[in-house]
């Protein structure tokens, strides 16, 4: 043990922790090896020496990462800025010093390396504190301390050892057990899986200093994570989306990864229904450009490195996961990869794995179901012209959701030609005083614009927003090759508003997009708006026709619909200039008046015109 821990210290963590209570997975006679112990053990730098000169991908990988550390050398160390609320950028822009420069280090055995992180890491040990009430913060900080800590153990001075362990001590551990900061051990989405990662890492980096408080902290993360690794049932469907599925879960598979290392066993937990499944739910996020699905709170994410796809093709045996990843890196040049903070996890957990024969997905649509059902249909995996669909089902309630329901992105010669707006900073918005987390259906979260159902592709019914307590399934789906489809039930969306609203959307011999609504009315007149965001050109050809431009190609919209109905086009500015004013995208659609009771169905056809 490390006699270097203050007394006062280690009494404060025997009170802290006197409370829990949970099951004992680590032995209690546990002695933990030597470092460096946490991803990348002694001794395996040598083996990835070795595949990073067999293999160019992995090498490519490589070389950025060294020339990211390269110009690490001369930054001065991360300040405590905080942006709005958070510190999670000063977090991450360490995470990722750290990382790179340990990586360097162990991979190149120079000193210039290991004293630089050792510099960065104490400058953060010195900080007031790690700003705890955004717990993120913490969490990506301890993560970055422990691997450095780790990682470079034999290389830090005995003083800054000891500054280091007290600070991922007193910064990160001590305040996840107050309940003040910790109530993501009790919620299911990716502040779970960050948080507990970065505090059993935390506890596996200094388990010698503490090893009751070690197991504590390591036996409450594997019983909490199990909280969000349930929401992946039934088949692996992320409910907050891309963006925070390759936040969460790639947190998650270091957590995973870590305790197997260390333990030799994950105590079960990538049994958890749907987890290992969820693999194929990110593969076919992606379009044939590269651009994802990004329903709720997700940029417009296009091509970008993935770490923990190759950890998921390693343990499942199937390189075929990585296709899309690997279409990236031979694309993509070295200095654009090195923004992912958590890239030298790529090439660890690419060890072993050789990618000579990666062959294109077999299956041309993928359905997933849990909290927020999706659709996913490709025309072709190989031609980037290809017809790429996406439908959005679920629930606005559902953690990050906005009020998508029903809605669609497509894809066809290599434009997007429907999208989803994604998220809205968050700093803007509550800089302005907005409790954007107010989820209620009268909640402030509504009221940006980019969160409601005004600027989605889907139904709006008499002005109104979509219905937060609902939640639709995917009822139905064809896997015909010439006839992809998938239907919804967004009723309980529209309730009280609507008798009943099914949604289908299909890729028809490969060519076109059809998506079609079969609606019964309350017995009242209702509104009904069709709506589509593009960021293409718009034209009016006549009352049912709608022409798209973009790039010199063209799609035709033409609604099939046996009552009157109205175009109108609309521009996508929100009603307030601190949110995104969404230049070069607008809204298309079409309006409609339903009689009391009415039974009635439409369908709008996408024509590509080469």
């Amino acid at each position: 043990m490390n006699k270097t821990i203050t007394f006062s210290l280690l009494l404060l963590f025997a009170l802290s922790v006197s409370g829990l209570s949970q099951t004992n997975y680590v032995p209690t006679d546990y002695i933990p090896q030597n470092h460096p112990r946490l991803l990348l053990l002694k001794g395996e730098e040598n083996i990835l020496k070795e595949e990073v000169k067999a293999d160019s991908l992995k090498k490519k990988v490589h070389l950025c990462i060294m020339q990211r550390a390269d110009s690490i050398l001369h930054l001065p160390p991360v300040e405590r800025i905080l942006e709005g609320k958070r510190l999670l950028g000063k977090s991450r822009e360490f995470l990722n010093r750290v990382f790179f420069l340990s990586y360097a280090f162990r991979m190149t055995d120079k000193a210039i390396y290991a004293e630089r992180a050792e510099q960065e890491m104490l400058s953060i040990a010195a900080f007031t504190d790690w700003h705890p009430a955004h717990f993120l913060d913490v969490a990506e900080m301890t993560t970055g301390m422990a691997i450095g800590y780790d990682w470079l153990y034999y290389h830090l001075s005995p003083s800054s050892k000891t500054a280091i362990a007290n600070s991922i001590l007193s910064f990160g551990i001590t305040p996840s057990l107050d309940k003040k900061y910790n109530n993501w051990l009790q919620i299911s989405n990716n502040w779970n899986q960050v948080c507990n990662t970065g505090m059993a890492l935390g506890a596996l980096a200094v388990y010698e200093n503490n090893l009751v408080l070690a197991n504590k902290i390591i036996n409450r993360s594997i019983e909490s994570i199990k909280l969000p690794m349930k929401d992946y049932a039934p088949n692996g469907a992320y409910q907050e989306g891309y963006g925070y599925w390759n936040y969460g879960t790639t947190y998650n598979v270091i957590f995973l990864d870590a305790i197997q290392k260390v333990f030799g066993n994950d105590f079960n937990l990538t049994k958890a229904q749907g987890f290992l499944e969820t693999s194929n739910y990110m593969l076919n996020m992606t379009g044939a450009d590269g651009r994802c699905f990004n329903y709720a709170d997700c940029g417009p994410s296009k091509n970008e490195v993935i770490p923990a796809m190759f950890w998921f093709a390693k343990k499942k045996k199937d390189n075929g996961l990585l296709f899309n990843q690997l279409k990236f890196l031979q694309k993509s040049n070295v200095k654009s990869l090195g923004v992912d903070r958590l890239l030298p996890a790529l090439l660890i957990w690419a060890m072993g794995n050789d990618f000579d024969k990666v062959l294109a997905p077999s299956t041309n649509i993928w359905v997933g179901e849990g909290k927020s059902p999706v659709a996913l249909m490709h025309t072709s995996w190989l031609d980037s012209n290809a017809i790429f669909l996406g439908l959005k089902a679920g629930s606005p309630s559902s953690s990050h959701g906005h009020m998508d329901v029903g809605s669609f992105v497509m894809d066809a010669m290599g434009e997007r030609w429907a999208m989803d707006l994604g998220m809205e900073k968050y700093n803007s918005l509550e800089t302005e005083g907005m409790d954007i987390w107010n989820g209620k259906q009268n909640g402030q979260r509504w009221q940006v614009f980019r969160h409601n159902n005004y600027a989605h592709n889907t139904l709006t019914v008499d002005d109104s927003l979509q219905r937060v307590k609902g939640y639709s399934s995917i009822i139905s789906y064809s896997n015909l090759p010439d006839s992809l489809s998938a239907t919804t039930d967004i009723t309980s969306v529209y309730e009280q508003s609507l008798k009943s609203a099914l949604r289908t959307v299909a890729i028809l011999n490969k060519q076109e997009v059809v998506v079609k609504d079969e609606v019964t009315n309350t017995n009242k007149q209702t509104h009904i708006r069709w709506t589509l965001v593009t960021p293409a050109n718009v034209s009016i050809v006549d009352d049912k026709t709608i022409e798209l431009f973009q790039h010199n190609k063209r799609v035709v919209l033409t609604l099939n619909y046996s009552g009157k109905a109205t175009i109108f086009t609309k521009v996508t500015r929100p009603p307030t200039t601190f949110e995104n004013q969404n230049f070069g995208t607008q809204i298309v659609g079409f309006d409609f008046n339903l009689n009391p009771n009415e039974h009635t169905k439409w369908e709008v056809r996408f024509v590509q015109k080469k």
